[in-house]
C-alpha cells in the first residue's frame, strides 16, 4: 500500500506541476482568446506562482490540526475545482482567478506531500524525494508538448478541462488508497505544535540561505533565458526556445540521481558544492558564444541546479524530528519562495536601466561567491545543524 499511495503521489506532483507550467505555452492562444495584450495574459502567469508561494506558512498551520493525507485530498478537490473554473473563465479577470486558485492548490499539496514522502521512506528520503521530484520535472517539460497537442485537436480550455478530469481522477484514487491504515506512516499526522516547529529556526535558516540566494538568481536566469540568448548570444527565437527546453529536460535526470546521491553523501558538502557549481556555470555562461558552447553549458547549469532541489529536501526533512517535519517545512518553502520569486523581477528591473544582461548575472554571481564563502565558514565552525538526525530517528 505505500509504493500504491508514493505512485499516486507521483502522479498527483504531475498534474500539480503541469497546473502551474500549462499557462506558459498558451499565452499566445488566451491573448487571442480574450483579445488582451501580454500583460493581461502576463499576469495570469505570475499570479500561478504568486498563489503557490501565499498558502505555504498558512498550510504549514494547518497541519499541526489535519493530517497531511487529508491536506493532500484537499488539495486534489482545490485543483480540480480550479481547473474546472479556469475551462469555463469567460474574462481574463475569471482566469486570472482561476490561476491563483491553482497556485494555492499547488503550494497546499507541495507542502502536505513532501514531508508525507519522506515519512513514507524513512530510510532512503533522497530517493523518494528525488523520484517524486522527477515527476514534477517531466511535467515541465512534458506541458508545451501536452498543450500543442490539445490545441491541435481542440481549443486552450480543453488543457484545463483535461487537467480537471485526470486530478478528479487521482483524488478518487488517493481517497481509496488512504482507507488502509496501513498506507499512512504513524508518523505522518503527529505534527501538532506549530510554535515548536518554528523552535527548529536554525534548520530552516539554514534552508533558506542555502535555496534563497540560488533560487532568487535561477528565477530571474530562466524567467530572462530567451531575450538574454537572443539579446546577447545572437540566437534566434527558436534556437533561445530550444535551450530553455534543454535547462528544464536536465532537471529530469538531476532529480532522480541527486535524490539518491543525497542519500549516500554528507548533506551539507554536497549541497555547498551544488551552490558553488551554479554560480561558476553562471560565470561560464557569462563568456562564451555559439549554438554548442552555449548549450552545453546549458545542460550543466539545468543539471546542477535542479539537483540541489532534492538534497535540499533530503536536508530539511533530515533535520527535523516527525512532530515538526510538516510545520518547519512549510514555514521554511514559504519563505524560500517569497525571496526567490523577485529574482524576475530584479532582472527586469535592471535590464530596464539600461544594465546588460551579462553585467546583471556576473552580479549575481558575486552574491552567491559571498554567500557561499560565509556558509562554508559556519560549516567549518560547526554552526550549521547537520541533517541527518530525524531520519535516523524515523528509521529505529
Amino acid at each position: 500500500m505505500t509504493r500504491r499511495l508514493f505512485g499516486t503521489l507521483c502522479g498527483f506532483v504531475f498534474l500539480v506541476n503541469f497546473g502551474r507550467t500549462a499557462f506558459a505555452p498558451l499565452v499566445e492562444p488566451l491573448q487571442a482568446a480574450f483579445g488582451v495584450g501580454p500583460a493581461a495574459i502576463g499576469l495570469v502567469t505570475s499570479l500561478v506562482w504568486f498563489g503557490t508561494a501565499v498558502p505555504r506558512i498558512p498550510v504549514g498551520y494547518l497541519l499541526t490540526r489535519v493530517s497531511r493525507h487529508r491536506v493532500v485530498l484537499m488539495a486534489g478537490v482545490l485543483l480540480t475545482a480550479a481547473a474546472a473554473f479556469s475551462a469555463t473563465a469567460t474574462s481574463v479577470l475569471a482566469l486570472q482567478a482561476g490561476a491563483f486558485v491553482i497556485g494555492i492548490a499547488s503550494g497546499a499539496y507541495f507542502v502536505a506531500a513532501v514531508p508525507l514522502v519522506g515519512e513514507l521512506y524513512p530510510k532512503t528520503v533522497g530517493r523518494a524525494v528525488g523520484i517524486h521530484g522527477t515527476a514534477s520535472q517531466v511535467a515541465a517539460v512534458a506541458a508545451p508538448s501536452v498543450v500543442v497537442g490539445v490545441l491541435f485537436l481542440g481549443e486552450w480550455r480543453h488543457v484545463f478541462w483535461l487537467l480537471a478530469a485526470c486530478t478528479l481522477l487521482l483524488t478518487l484514487v488517493l481517497v481509496t488508497t488512504g482507507r488502509s491504515r496501513r498506507t499512512a506512516p504513524s508518523s505522518a499526522g503527529d505534527d501538532r505544535n506549530f510554535r515548536e516547529a518554528l523552535s527548529y529556526w536554525r534548520v530552516i535558516l539554514t534552508g533558506v540561505a542555502m535555496v534563497g540566494v540560488v533560487g532568487f538568481v535561477w528565477q530571474g536566469l530562466f524567467n530572462f533565458y530567451v531575450p538574454y540568448l537572443t539579446a546577447t548570444k545572437g540566437f534566434t527565437p527558436t534556437q533561445a526556445s530550444t535551450m530553455l527546453t534543454v535547462v528544464f529536460a536536465a532537471g529530469v535526470p538531476a532529480f532522480w540521481f541527486s535524490g539518491r546521491l543525497a542519500d549516500r553523501l554528507p548533506h551539507l558538502p554536497y549541497i555547498l558544492g551544488i551552490v558553488g557549481a551554479f554560480g561558476a556555470c553562471l560565470l561560464v555562461l557569462t563568456a562564451v558564444s555559439g549554438f554548442l558552447p552555449v548549450l552545453i553549458v546549458t545542460a550543466t547549469l539545468g543539471y546542477v541546479v535542479h539537483s540541489l532541489f532534492p538534497a535540499l529536501d533530503t536536508y530539511i526533512l533530515g533535520a527535523l524530528p516527525a512532530a515538526s517535519r510538516g510545520s518547519a517545512y512549510a514555514v521554511y518553502s514559504g519563505v524560500a519562495l517569497l525571496i526567490e520569486s523577485g529574482g524576475s523581477g530584479t532582472v527586469g528591473a535592471l535590464t530596464g536601466a539600461d544594465v546588460p544582461f551579462d553585467a546583471v548575472f556576473r552580479l549575481f554571481v558575486a552574491v552567491l561567491v559571498v554567500e557561499l564563502a560565509v556558509l562554508l565558514a559556519l560549516y567549518s565552525a560547526g554552526r550549521l545543524p547537520d541533517g541527518r538526525r530525524s531520519v535516523d530517528v524515523a528509521a529505529d
